[in-house]
């Protein structure tokens, strides 16, 4: 289904199954951070901005602070992130906040993902001699142990990014979520477990489609988009060049 016609029906894409569900592990009244190379939960706290009749405060890479940009930028690192703020917030700012425990979310890439919600973005294979050499830890190694809650996302769903074992542990510690096309995870118990799934996938499906175990108790299909949910992504992506630009698929 296009991603125009989900925003007529309320029915999910991939990509605003991903944007949306991001957006709502944002809560009142706490500071949520957007990273570099991340785009979707950029859009996602945005979303939140215009969807959620709540306060919240948004800091992003760009140094932004509760920003009012003239543009949604495709790069999460665009200075328009910084246009109408309330303050600019230099990198070391982020990881004070962190390392001081005052950063309540944070929005973090990963490559692999297990079930303990820990991190890869160093290597995939042996690290002496791997297969693909990943971007390393950047911000991610000091956040993701410090900030209060982080949380990830896949655009692919697969056993080969939601994993058994790390190929390198890179992170570790604060992981709160994972997004992907069929399924959002929360952290239960020192463990990812199943929240929710894709209205168009089912149980057994994300199971398969899974590299590591993990609890479904009281999982069930995902709730649909809201019409402010819906209207907000629209006004975000109104031709909608980042959900092509994404390229996610259901399957």
């Amino acid at each position: 289904m296009s991603e125009a016609a989900s925003n007529v029906t309320g029915a999910w894409s991939g990509f605003s199954y991903i944007v949306t569900n991001l957006a709502r592990f944002v809560r009142p009244n706490e500071i949520t951070f957007s990273g570099v190379n991340s785009a979707l939960p950029m859009l996602a706290c945005l979303l939140a901005k215009q969807a959620y009749p709540f306060a919240f405060t948004y800091i992003n890479v760009a140094g932004g602070v509760d920003p009012n940009p003239s543009e949604v930028p495709i790069s999460s690192s665009d200075p328009v992130l910084a246009e109408g703020s309330r303050a600019i917030f230099a990198n070391e700012d982020f990881y004070d906040l962190c390392t001081r425990g005052l950063m309540d979310l944070c929005f973090l890439g990963a490559a692999q993902v297990d079930g303990l919600g820990r991190t890869n973005v160093s290597c995939i294979g042996d690290w002496h001699a791997p297969r693909v050499r990943l971007p390393g830890g950047g911000g991610g190694a000091v956040m993701l142990p410090t900030a209060r809650r982080a949380v990830t996302w896949r655009t692919e769903h697969s056993r080969r990014t939601l994993v058994e074992t790390l190929d390198f542990v890179t992170a570790a510690g604060g992981m709160h979520g994972v997004v992907t096309p069929i399924a959002v995870f929360t952290k239960r118990e020192g463990r990812l477990a199943l929240a929710s799934w894709h209205p168009e996938a089912s149980l057994d499906e994300v199971r398969d489609r899974t590299g590591f175990a993990f609890s479904a108790e009281d999982a069930g299909p995902t709730p649909p988009p809201t019409p402010e949910e819906r209207a907000a992504l629209a006004s975000l992506d109104p031709a909608g060049r980042f959900a092509v630009d994404a390229g996610i698929r259901l399957r």
